[in-house]
Order: structure tokens, then sequence, then C-alpha cells
């Protein structure tokens, strides 16, 4: 399997973790690993954890939009509403690049 650059860094910066797991388990795992087309047992568990990242990021964003909408009031979104979050946002970009410039 071929990594790009900050795959390999990323490959690097491995630990080891130690699990146990019941023999149906073990069984479960490489049949995964062979059905699936993972190279070993680590490609597995790492690939189950990143899903189970993907999922924490999608309900914390969830949340957040859940928690968004029952903040209050709705506000109209309309050619002032955008205006007004254009010159916010120019704003902001433009401390960002100032801090950039700087020495």
């Amino acid at each position: 399997m071929r990594y790009s650059r900050n795959e390999n860094e990323y490959m690097k910066a491995m630990t080891t973790l130690t699990i146990s797991l019941p023999e149906s388990l073990k069984q479960f795992v490489d049949a995964q690993i062979a059905s699936k087309g993972y190279s070993d047992v680590s490609e597995y568990f790492r690939s189950l954890l990143r899903e189970a990242q993907e999922r924490e990021a999608d309900a914390r964003l969830e949340a957040l939009l859940l928690e968004g909408l029952a903040s209050g009031d709705p506000i109209p979104i309309d050619e002032e509403y955008w205006k007004n979050l254009k010159a916010k946002t120019d704003k902001i970009a433009e401390k960002y690049a100032a801090r950039k410039v700087k020495p």
C-alpha cells in the first residue's frame, strides 16, 4: 500500500494498543479482514475508529444545529442579512490576513 506524505507522517506517529478478545470476536475480526480487504488487524481497527470519530462529529453537528434552531425567534434571511454577514466575514478575513503579513 502506498501512502501520501501526510499518511507516512501519520504512520510514524503510531503507538501500540493491546486488546483482549474472546475467540468468537477474534474470528469475526479475522472474517472481516479477509472479506473486506483490510491488510491487517490494525488497519481494520483504525477504520472502525475513524468511522466512530465521524459519527461523533456528525452527532455533535446535529446537536449544534438543533440547539441553534431552538435558540430563539427566527431571523429573516434577506438581502440585509447577507450584507451584514459579508461585512462581518470581510472584517474577520482582514484581521487574519494582517496577522499573516506581520514578520
